[in-house]
């Protein structure tokens, strides 16, 4: 394995009294795609926002490239080189689709996070996601509910992130668009970008991911190389609609 992005250890998050992770543990390799699966309710969004920083975990370790990152604000996790696409979308709908994405490379203009040519980065995102070149003037609000989500998306690559969590990138989309989708976390993923995915399709997770961990109930029950996953009598019956087919 390549050196770890991102290394969660111990992790315990709560809201409120409600505690919801029971200390999970788990490693981003540098360039690789770590998918986290599980039912609803089992803790995955909770654990990207503990991530993020929209959280605040009540004990473990977050470490980003060897840094403890655990408890910080979220605009400093961001700062670090960490990029949340949340579930739902949440895009500026009164901004243009192009200003929604150089919102995404604020800390860069600001000078806390200096990387890179912004102006070459934005090119590249629009050549990425081709419904939003063709769209960059309009607002964000007026896009269908797929554009919204690969701008999201293209939104956290222009922090030209060390790390990017996706959380349920395909929620709520028609099933071309999910394909689409997940042609665009491949296309990522062979430009060497490190991530992230919790996703309620755990076939297609699987089938993009190097690595995969199952979430259940907190804790994490299982985990190994996405093919052997995908073989798993365990979690295809829970996950993969039983024949592990899709």
């Amino acid at each position: 394995m390549s050196e770890a992005m991102l290394t969660i250890t111990d992790l315990y998050a709560a809201y409120g009294k409600v505690q919801v992770l029971h200390g999970i543990s788990l490693s981003v390799p540098k360039g690789k795609v770590v998918t986290l699966i599980g039912s609803n309710g089992a803790g995955k969004t909770t654990t990207m926002r503990a991530i993020s920083g929209m959280l605040k975990p009540k004990s473990g370790r977050i470490e980003l490239g060897g840094k403890d990152i655990a408890g910080q604000a979220s605009h400093q996790i961001a700062r670090a080189g960490l990029a949340h696409s949340p579930e739902g979308r949440r895009v500026f709908a009164s901004m243009s689709v192009r200003d929604n994405l150089l919102l995404g490379a604020f800390p860069r203009f600001t000078g806390a996070r200096l990387r890179g040519d912004i102006k070459r980065d934005l090119e590249q995102a629009l050549d990425l996601f081709p419904r939003l070149k063709e769209r960059q003037t309009q607002l964000a609000g007026t896009l269908s509910g797929g554009e919204q989500q690969m701008l999201a998306m293209a939104r956290a690559v222009m922090l030209n992130p060390e790390v990017v969590l996706l959380d349920e990138p395909s929620m709520g989309l028609a099933p071309i668009l999910v394909e689409e989708v997940f042609r665009i976390i491949s296309r990522l993923k062979q430009q060497g970008v490190t991530m992230l995915l919790v996703e309620q399709f755990a076939a297609a997770a699987l089938n993009v991911a190097d690595y995969g961990y199952v979430l259940e109930n907190g804790r994490i029950s299982v985990h190994g190389p996405a093919a052997s996953l995908q073989n798993d009598p365990a979690v295809q019956a829970a996950y993969l609609g039983g024949g592990g087919q899709h």
